[in-house]
């Protein structure tokens, strides 16, 4: 069996996104979902839950991305105080 980057969805409380996908994109994400299914022993039921531990995964392995996140100017959420005046 194929190892993929992915395991079994965990619950989480979601924010809602709507996605816009090419029908080859999505016909690749019902694949991914049915092999996913055999590897867990979990079916999918819904593919689109994928999209958001799929682009999870991706931001975690993006080496450039994590560099970037290292740089404080590019810090997302961190407030600077400012300077007394």
């Amino acid at each position: 069996m194929t190892k993929l980057k992915l395991g079994a969805l965990v619950d989480d409380k979601p924010v809602k996104v709507t996605v816009e996908l090419a029908a080859a994109v999505h016909r690749d994400l019902v694949a991914y979902a049915e092999v996913l299914g055999l590897e867990t022993g979990q079916p999918v039921k819904e593919p689109a839950k994928l999209i958001a531990p799929m682009v999870e995964r991706f931001m975690a392995t993006d080496r450039g991305f994590a560099k970037a996140r290292q740089t404080p100017a590019t810090r997302t959420g961190a407030s600077t105080p400012s300077a007394p005046q």
